[in-house]
């Protein structure tokens, strides 16, 4: 019922600003990182984002994205997405007319959140309201440990006591002990795990049952997208979330069966507008909701904490693995994320 209100107000927020001409601002910037950050397919040492600015003359919205080369998308194409909305933004670009112009994926995002903030200020209210919402509420959010040895997953886990709930980022090879190693370490902590597809296809029931003896609440795309036809005829010992694989809407059909949760992340679906109608979609079919991100900062994160109120599971820690963060930046305390300020966004 929260969702379909949204939707309503969400096309009804489309006609706010409507046909005013627009201006376009589009940066690269580099936010180094605390340390690096290790997944299955890498290591990095910088988060480089993409800022988009749109502008009315009289006031700007911001969106910020992370193009992300597993779904084929590169910095330099991403920017040159966002400039080719320039003869369209002068015509008073709306969010309906951005969804035609553009796919989901991070380019989108970045305007279709510039354009929710835009709307925000134009009327003078909160991208919540604006989206038929009650205020926005501090939430609960994972803390992310980076892929490692067994024992120094174990011991940033002891590092990080003030975060109740853990996501151990997982590569495949050793896991099994890296999940028994931290569940040593922190017997009382809340766990959910990422493979990040690493898990080979004649290991997923063992891993799982691994999982389910160590008390792991989710376990999250054990299995390369185009594999994971096999979920469908494993026990889930443990809940398991779809984030490759579901990336909008139209991806929640062939998940269905195969996943009891999805990973909504904004750079997937191209934007606030589709997490939303997402979530909603997702709700009805039965499947549980996890909010993502990427490692960006706190502009990235704040269009999230609106899928955030009503998910299962929150993982908006971005912020807390980068070096510094923007002006204005989210509130972390005690493991909860705080809504916004407006100087920030929405």
């Amino acid at each position: 019922q929260w969702r379909n209100k949204a939707t309503m107000a969400c096309e009804r927020a489309e006609r706010i600003g409507d046909g005013k001409p627009l201006t376009l601002s589009v940066q690269v910037q580099h936010w180094p990182i605390r340390g690096q950050f290790t997944i299955a397919r890498g290591s990095k040492s910088e988060a480089v984002v993409v800022l988009a600015e749109i502008s009315d003359g009289t006031v700007t919205g911001r969106g910020e994205c992370v193009p992300y080369a597993r779904y084929g998308e590169s910095i330099n194409g991403v920017v040159v997405a966002i400039e080719n909305l320039r003869p369209a933004l002068q015509q008073g670009l709306d969010r309906q007319r951005l969804e035609r112009l553009l796919p989901p994926g991070a380019a989108r995002n970045a305007v279709d959140c510039a354009l929710w903030d835009l709307q925000a200020k134009q009327a003078g209210c909160s991208v919540a309201e604006l989206a038929g919402l009650a205020p926005l509420r501090a939430v609960p959010t994972a803390y992310t440990i980076s892929l490692g040895e067994p024992e120094v997953m174990a011991a940033q886990a002891r590092q990080a006591l003030s975060h109740p709930l853990l996501k151990l980022k997982l590569g495949g090879a050793g896991d099994a002990d890296r999940i028994r190693a931290v569940r040593d370490a922190m017997p009382e902590c809340r766990l959910i795990v990422d493979a990040n597809e690493a898990w080979p296809a004649d290991q997923i029931y063992r891993l799982v049952a691994v999982a389910a003896d160590c008390n792991i609440e989710l376990i999250e795309q054990p299995l390369p997208a185009e594999e994971d036809g096999v979920l469908a005829e494993i026990p889930h010992l443990v809940p398991i979330c779809a984030d490759e694989s579901a990336h909008d809407c139209a991806s929640l059909k062939r998940v269905m069966g195969r996943y009891d949760a999805v990973n909504i992340k904004l750079d997937k679906t191209g934007g606030l507008t589709e997490a939303l109608r997402m979530t909603d979609q997702a709700h009805m079919q039965g499947l549980k909701i996890m909010v993502g991100c990427m490692v960006a900062t706190s502009l990235a994160m704040a269009p999230a904490m609106l899928v955030g109120q009503h998910a299962d599971w929150v993982d908006l820690d971005g912020p807390l693995l980068l070096l510094r963060d923007r002006e204005s930046a989210l509130r972390y305390r005690a493991g909860d994320v705080y809504p916004p300020s407006p100087a920030l966004w929405g």
